[in-house]
């Protein structure tokens, strides 16, 4: 078998755990909200847990990257962390108490805080030889599978009138089908990082200067973004959208987050880091659209929306490959990932507050950050080729 074949059956090993994985948490956070509150746990517990689950989860990234260097576990990090991340949500079917399932819920995100570095410093290592952003593309065009067949699967489990307890068991299945695709992947590919060519190491001893100012427009980006739960109380709250049809929005609106990543990660393997800077103006309008139009406008803006998250969990990992040294990538990648999930977590928290004072400065303050990230999306462009980086 050919390097490119081999490292293409690597992603897709990894993409179907992605898959598999996404269809197990994807669909136990459609109703962890319920479940809480079914539980007992009131409006401010159901919010603190989501809310410290989430910056928990990409905190923690910081650590878990720089451990994966530094013990070059990465395969153990990986597998550990979707064990715990798994785990927990057929365990939620068990929770008797609210404070039980909440200490659950952070739980799985702390897992995939600790195998997310670790899993995405692998996929590196394999890209090289498919296009980084093919492969990432295709990984994420996996992961979107899941992330719209869990909610459904759920959905048709309570249509059917089964209890929330009996949906978290159901999501046994995927979850032990991830973890047999996981550990095929550990017996076939025990060392990744074989399927990267040998080349010349960027730097060693740091991340490069061009990497700070990537960091910087990627932290940028996130803090413009609105978080779908943002969305789906503005089309229900103006009547824009019926509450049934809001899900399907948001099944529709991953679709195209997964197809928008596949064609942008063909894209960035020809354009490199400009296509971000692009990427990120054609999606800058957005919140207008989603916030002050009517439905039509609003549905545009939600696709202009998708379209943006496509790059952002795709072109955005990808680009990371390039810009950061093999000996320094999950580090690389936790920080990323942590910088990224505060960033997003202050935006969001900020537009939360915009949304009930004025909207045309929700949409104001969303496209000026949005802007700005792309100004410096195409600045880390022009000095990575400057520098001999290349996508």
């Amino acid at each position: 078998m050919t390097p490119a074949r081999r490292s293409l059956h690597f992603v897709v090993l990894l993409g179907l755990v992605s898959l598999f994985a996404d269809v197990t948490y994807e669909g136990a956070r459609s109703i962890t909200g319920p479940y809480l509150a079914l539980l007992g746990a009131g409006a401010a517990a159901v919010g603190f847990v989501a809310g410290f689950g989430e910056m928990a989860g990409y905190a923690l990234r910081l650590a878990s990257g720089w451990l994966a260097d530094r013990t070059r576990r990465y395969w153990w990090l990986t597998l550990a962390g979707y064990a715990v991340n798994l785990a927990a949500v057929p365990l939620l079917a068990l929770a008797g108490r609210w404070q039980t399932a909440a200490l659950l819920i952070v739980l799985e995100r702390a897992g995939k805080a600790m195998r997310t570095p670790a899993r995405d410093a692998m996929l590196s290592h394999a890209a090289v030889n498919v296009g980084r952003g093919w492969a990432f593309g295709l990984h994420e065009a996996l992961d979107q599978v899941g992330a719209v067949a869990g909610p459904l699967a759920v959905a048709w489990a309570l249509a059917a009138r089964r209890s929330h307890a009996w949906a978290f068991a159901m999501l046994g299945i995927p979850a032990a089908l991830a973890l047999g695709v996981l550990a095929a992947a550990r017996i076939l590919y025990p060392s990744p990082r074989e399927l990267e060519p040998k080349s010349e190491a960027l730097e060693t001893r740091g991340l490069p200067r061009v990497f700070w100012l990537y960091l910087a427009a990627a932290g940028l980006l996130a803090a413009g973004y609105a978080d779908f739960a943002l969305i789906a109380f503005h089309f229900q709250a103006s009547a824009l959208v019926s509450a049934p049809w809001i899900a399907i929005l948001y099944a529709a609106a991953m679709g195209l987050d997964g197809a928008a990543a596949l064609a942008l990660g063909r894209l960035y393997d020809r354009i490199g880091l400009p296509l971000l800077g692009v990427t990120a103006l054609v999606a800058a309008p957005f919140a207008a659209l989603t916030f002050l139009g009517e439905r039509r406008l609003g549905l545009a803006g939600l696709a202009l929306w998708a379209i943006g998250m496509g790059a952002q969990e795709s072109v955005l990992r990808a680009a990371i490959g390039a810009l950061a040294p093999p000996q320094r990538r999950a580090a690389a990648y936790g920080v990323f990932h942590a910088a990224y999930g505060l960033c997003w977590f202050a935006g969001s928290a900020i537009m939360g507050l915009l949304y009930g004072v004025s909207r045309a400065a929700l949409a104001g303050f969303s496209a000026s950050l949005i802007a700005a990230a792309a100004g410096l999306f195409l600045l880390a462009g022009r000095r990575a080729q400057r520098a001999g980086i290349h996508p």
